[in-house]
């Protein structure tokens, strides 16, 4: 009988490379505007062949954080200037999962500017199936297992996804998921402090309050809604 068990993986050598160099750069140890020593000589120093190393900087070199100049050699860049969304879980990797106040209150700032936007958007047009969706989702939420964590971030995630879907403009989805990781590693902190208590179902009414909302096509109080609901979020995580 042949059985569907795939082989254990491991952490490859260069995500090792990758979490290593991006430590050194966010650290500042490695400085804005600092050259990288040779290929040949990092790679002998961090211990892993020169194409495992390449691969590594190519992958830094998207994220925004090394610039890859073939006669200059690689340079590190002020990853404010010219990091892409893709950093977010390497500056988490880097805090080691903790709860950076800086980090959480920049998170927060764009969830807040980005997220009332997309429920004012979708009071105007969200679409029947839409709001149906988001109606299957709450029906979810409030049959869920109150101390289940990763239920109720996979339907939390699931609910401001549609929402931003709902929002038809199609870079606000995008946004949501290009730091899914992050997100949902906010939403879990969240959920940890309040799994089983009354806030999860304070959590679950405004979801609901917000349904309705965009039900009656009220832009302002879908805004509203969405607002409230992610400064409550901040604040308890911030407590």
């Amino acid at each position: 009988m042949t059985l569907p068990i795939e082989p254990l993986q491991v952490n490859s050598l260069k995500s090792v490379c990758i979490a290593r160099l991006e430590e050194l750069i966010l650290s500042g140890d490695l400085k804005v505007g600092e050259r990288m020593p040779a290929e040949r000589d990092l790679a002998a120093r961090l211990g892993v062949s020169r194409p495992v190393l390449h691969e590594a900087l190519v992958d830094l070199a998207a994220k925004g954080l090394v610039t890859i100049n073939p006669r200059r050699g690689v340079v590190i860049n002020d990853f404010r200037k010219s990091g892409s969304m893709a950093i977010l879980s390497s500056l988490l990797t880097y805090h080691n999962g903790e709860l950076d106040p800086r980090f959480v209150s920049s998170l927060f700032s764009m969830r807040l500017l980005v997220e009332t936007e997309t429920a004012r958007l979708a009071a105007i047009h969200a679409s029947a199936e839409q709001l149906q969706e988001l109606q299957q989702i709450v029906q979810k939420e409030l049959a869920a297992d109150r101390s289940s964590i990763s239920t109720l971030v996979a339907l939390d995630f699931d609910f401001h996804l549609l929402v931003s879907i709902a929002s038809e403009n199609l870079a606000y989805p995008l946004i949501l998921n290009s730091f899914k990781t992050v997100y949902t590693h906010f939403t879990s902190a969240f959920y940890q402090k309040t799994a089983g208590s009354a806030v999860v179902d304070e959590v679950h009414a405004w979801h609901q309050h917000l349904l309705a909302a965009l039900e009656s096509r009220d832009t302002q109080k879908s805004v509203d809604i969405m607002k409230t609901l992610l400064e409550h979020g901040e604040k308890l995580l911030g407590s």
